[in-house]
């Protein structure tokens, strides 16, 4: 991997990281620490999508193909919510928090990387 890689991934992780500290404090029912631990809940979230995500997609695609994609929310509140038990200072209260804030953090994320890596 060369140095810009490197920088241009940690800058990416940082947004991330970012992103969920930001939606913590928008919404109701979701607590996180503090940045450390939002850039954990990031990894963490990363590493979920890309491990578990892709075999609740498949197992669910019938019900998916039926709600229009609709369904891939409830998977990503599923994640949320799983990475809420397993990562330590990181809180979900409910189910309609973690869906709420699988929609606010990708909204974070998309705009924060428009504006910081353009």
């Amino acid at each position: 991997m060369q140095s810009s890689q490197v920088i241009a991934s940690i800058v990416k992780v940082c947004i991330h990281g970012l992103s969920v500290l930001l939606a913590a404090y928008v919404i109701p029912g979701i607590k996180v620490k503090n940045f450390f631990h939002a850039i954990i809940v990031a990894l963490f979230l990363a590493i979920l999508n890309y491990t578990i995500k892709p075999i609740m997609t498949l197992l669910s695609l019938p019900i998916t193909i039926l709600t229009f994609g609709l369904f891939l929310l409830v998977i990503n509140a599923l994640c949320v919510m799983l990475a809420s038990v397993i990562v330590p200072k990181f809180g979900v209260k409910d189910f309609w928090a973690a869906l709420l804030f699988g929609i606010v953090v990708s909204i974070f994320n998309y705009v924060l990387e428009i504006f910081l890596l353009s």
